[in-house]
């Protein structure tokens, strides 16, 4: 099998399949490769499945653990990413929680003050400047 990476929209295809052909390459991609999944690529997947398609919190933390369970996807840190859809399913923003976990446990410095109060509740290193 070869290594390849894929891009947003192959992802979203796979998930989705809401275009027939491509989601039928998409498919094919993930069955005949093993697919490398960038961070970046887990963080846009997420807000394209939220923003575009409407799926709630609970679908794309579904889908997107689904895809760290095929046995041909791989990923930087899969420990991280398990910790963001832990602190997903917990209410944080998923781009917020990629943010803070990718930190490496130091302080994370936000405006964002309903960051800092949900951080807070959970004994997070998140606070203002």
């Amino acid at each position: 099998m070869e290594m390849i990476a894929a891009d947003t929209n192959v992802v979203v295809r796979f998930l989705v399949d809401d275009h027939p052909a491509e989601g039928k390459r998409a498919r094919i991609c993930f069955e005949k490769n093993r697919v490398h999944l960038p961070e970046s690529v887990l963080l846009e997947t997420e807000w394209v499945l939220r923003a575009a398609y409407g799926f709630s919190r609970e679908e794309i933390s579904g889908a997107i653990r689904a895809l760290l369970c095929l046995p041909s996807v791989s990923v930087d840190d899969r420990p991280a990413i398990l910790r963001v859809l832990e602190f997903f399913d917990e209410g944080f923003d998923f781009a917020d929680a990629m943010h803070y976990v990718k930190s490496a446990g130091i302080e994370l410095k936000t405006f964002d003050k309903k960051f800092i109060r949900r951080g807070g509740k959970h004994g997070l290193l998140i606070s203002a400047p």
